[in-house]
């Protein structure tokens, strides 16, 4: 809302109003206010949430600490969505239908995770929200956001057309005049960084553009689904949800800064998206409300961000990735989450497998999500074939550890921008 404040009072020639037009300064500022939010404000959430009594309940699963971290407060992501929220309608132009999606996407899976929390808490039921409505919910929000990006006269794309010389090197990349609505996403690896769904139902003759559209539109609610709920599973230690999120809201923002810059987009033979610098204002506020929360998050923790933090985190992380039209680099990107979920599903899968073969489930890990298997036992893998056992590993080194792996995965994923 300042953003419009401002911009009447350019108009008035009122000194330094102009900055306002920079992304590089409103981003900057909606770092600062969402720190300031988390840091400051997050101190009175969690008394208030102490005071209610609204506390973790913990099961004893024999891993080191764990229970001394029964009756910490939980619920905390209301501080995280709150951090996110206030800079962003501060600072980014609220009209933008990029923004727009994100804040509807933080507020309808802030709601979800709440409702989910609040059944835990003050119905004393363990289980929570039935896993059916999350799902429900999570296919409602895939379908809005597709939906939105198929009939929204604003969601455009104008591609990049390569010009190569007669020794087929690139000489220079130009863009289409005009902006036009697409199917295409960015495919790490490949020659041309470009693939269009359509490609994929090609098959289907006249038929194929309204296919690629709701290809697109069922691939948006698997990936909305699939990321919100492994953040969700990645929520286990103290901090590595948050840490782990920050470390992609980064790149997030770099991938949406250099997307909607044509002399960047140019520079990387990448589709420019015009409209989407504005979502570097939203990503700045993810990652200084991320980082802002660890203060309380990190070990040992003062306060747990619950669903309502991690499935907005995870959705938001989805969203943000298809609205740039890199929803490809997300594998990579989110491996954490990625290797977690899959952890749980390859354990689940055993166990069901080798009771029906043996009569007795079996076990891959010695516990999942993964991070929960390097807590209970280190002397497992390697070390075990070395007859090296070691204790349980340190729940602050796991985290650090993830974060360093994150990191990497980070890397990797702009590297690919570069790399076919």
């Amino acid at each position: 809302m300042l953003y419009y404040l401002f911009d009447y009072l350019d108009k008035l020639d009122f000194p330094g109003a102009g900055m306002f037009r920079y992304v590089s300064f409103r981003a900057a500022m909606a770092v600062i206010f969402s720190l300031l939010i988390s840091t400051i404000i997050g101190r009175r959430i969690i008394d208030k949430l102490q005071k209610l009594q609204i506390g973790e309940t913990v099961r004893n699963l024999g891993l080191e600490g764990q229970l001394n971290k029964k009756g910490t407060p939980t619920m905390g992501g209301i501080i995280i969505i709150i951090a996110i929220l206030t800079p962003v309608l501060l600072f980014a132009k609220i009209d933008n239908i990029y923004i727009i999606l994100m804040l509807i996407t933080t507020v309808w899976l802030g709601a979800l995770g709440f409702l989910d929390d609040y059944i835990k808490v003050f119905k004393k039921d363990k289980e929570g929200l039935h896993g059916k409505f999350k799902i429900v919910a999570q296919v409602g929000l895939g379908l809005i956001v597709g939906l939105t990006l198929y009939l929204s006269p604003d969601v455009i794309i104008r591609e990049n057309i390569e010009f190569r010389n007669q020794d087929n090197i690139i000489e220079r990349v130009s863009y289409v005049a005009e902006g036009v609505k697409s199917t295409q996403t960015t495919i790490p690896f490949m020659k041309n960084n470009n693939l269009d769904y359509e490609d994929l139902v090609g098959f289907m003759g006249e038929y194929a553009e309204p296919a690629a559209w709701v290809l697109f539109v069922i691939i948006v609610i698997f990936i909305v689904t699939a990321v919100s709920n492994g953040a969700n599973l990645t929520d286990g230690l103290d901090g590595l949800a948050a840490g782990s999120s920050a470390i992609i809201g980064v790149t997030l923002g770099i991938l949406a800064y250099v997307s909607g810059h044509m002399e960047f987009a140019s520079y990387l033979n990448i589709m420019f998206i015009p409209g989407s610098q504005e979502l570097v204002i939203f990503a700045s506020a993810f990652i200084g409300a991320t980082v802002g929360f660890l203060w309380y998050n990190s070990f040992p923790a003062q306060v747990f961000m619950g669903d309502t933090g991690s499935l907005t985190l995870g959705g938001i992380i989805g969203v943000f990735a298809v609205v740039i039209h890199k929803e490809l680099l997300l594998p990579i990107l989110c491996g954490i989450f990625f290797v977690e979920s899959i952890s749980v599903m390859m354990q689940v899968a055993f166990f069901k497998l080798t009771k029906k073969k043996y009569g007795e489930g079996r076990r891959i890990f010695k516990m999942t999500p993964l991070h929960h298997h390097f807590q209970k036992a280190g002397n497992s893998g390697i070390q075990a074939l070395l007859q090296k056992p070691i204790g349980p590993i340190p729940e602050s080194k796991i985290v650090v550890r993830f974060w360093i792996i994150g990191i990497i995965l980070a890397v990797v994923t702009l590297a690919t921008l570069k790399m076919r």
